[in-house]
């Protein structure tokens, strides 16, 4: 599918500087373009691209001079995707209705229009809204309840008694609800303790590949509308994140650890049990989270401290053995008078 630069401009509500008549077929960075190409521009630091790309048009946040055609849009980043969608789409499902290698118990209740492909299990009980679709070998746990407009990759695995609100995404080899990681100590022998929980993930969460939601030991853990978690992350028995959050790969929560809204969590941070995170919280990649966070932080390093002060600190780093030279040599001199 082609658009002219004026139809891609009215579909993101933005203005055309240059020629509006071009025809563009497909998006691509601003390195790899071609003239039949659209790019973005939303981070500053690539504006020199600009001037090398050779792309049919560009989406900018403000005018600017520039030989190439522009869509200037409010939000250029959020425009683009718009455009990606309008262009190429999303992934096409197969069109499978419910597959006769598919394992159906007959007390499942199966909305109109899903997809269960070959040797998909259903469970007793379980319900499963109008136009989901669920890939090969996923499993789906009795009593479980999933919402309309889901999409389930192969392999999946939803033990009993979870919910999954609607337009959830569940990428491939992900558990939901495996029992949370609880044991009672008592002379020196570990007894399973069960959980009696379950995992709730509420409307338009999507959670990456081979990831790991434990249910709640007593309370549930749960998932926030909207929040999207990236592959290979463990998230604890009882957790709670908030809605609209952005969890990147390899992450380790805790248990009971309460995240709030519109986090940002960079990838491979651990964050321990017990602790409430804030609103609007950003974690830089690899930080150790020990203690609570109040809201609107930004924090990075182990032990996970603020920004600015963890900036300073960590430049000093490389200058730590001349200091210690620097430190012996006035402690030898004093000695000396």
């Amino acid at each position: 599918m082609s658009k002219t630069l004026g139809q891609l401009a009215e579909h993101v509500n933005g203005k055309v500087i240059g020629d509006a008549n071009i025809e563009i077929s497909a998006v691509a960075t601003l390195d790899t373009a071609t003239p039949s190409d659209i790019s973005f521009l939303a981070n500053p630091k690539y504006s020199r691209a600009i001037k090398t790309t050779k792309a049919g048009a560009i989406i900018v946040g403000k005018e600017a001079p520039c030989q190439i055609p522009l869509i200037v849009a409010a939000d250029p980043y959020y425009a683009f995707a718009q455009i990606v969608i309008l262009l190429h789409g999303h992934r096409k499902h197969r069109q499978e209705g419910i597959s006769e290698n598919a394992n159906i118990s007959p007390s499942a209740n199966i909305g109109k229009n899903c997809h269960i492909h070959d040797f998909a299990t259903v469970s007793d009980n379980a319900e499963i809204g109008e136009g989901t679709v669920i890939y090969p070998n996923v499993f789906v746990g009795p009593n479980v309840k999933i919402g309309s407009n889901c999409i389930l990759y192969p392999s999946c695995v939803i033990y009993d008694r979870c919910i999954l609100g609607n337009n959830v995404i569940i990428n491939a080899n992900t558990t939901i609800g495996k029992d949370g990681y609880g044991y009672a100590t008592h002379k020196g022998v570990h007894h399973k303790i069960p959980q009696v929980g379950k995992v709730i993930i509420e409307d338009d969460v999507e959670i990456g590949g081979n990831c790991c939601l434990q249910r709640g030991a007593i309370e549930d853990t749960i998932v926030g509308k909207g929040s999207k978690l990236g592959d290979i992350i463990s998230v604890g028995h009882g957790a709670k994140i908030g809605p609209y959050c952005l969890l990147v790969g390899q992450i380790g929560i805790a248990g009971s650890t309460t995240i709030g809204h519109h986090c940002v969590i960079g990838g491979q941070v651990g964050i321990v049990g017990h602790i409430k995170i804030g609103n609007c919280v950003q974690i830089g990649a690899q930080a150790g989270v020990i203690n609570s966070v109040p809201d609107n932080a930004n924090i990075v390093g182990t032990p996970a401290i603020d920004a600015s002060i963890a900036r300073r600190a960590y430049a000093l780093i490389e200058d730590l053995p001349e200091l210690k030279k620097a430190i012996q040599r006035l402690e030898k001199s004093a000695n000396n008078e």
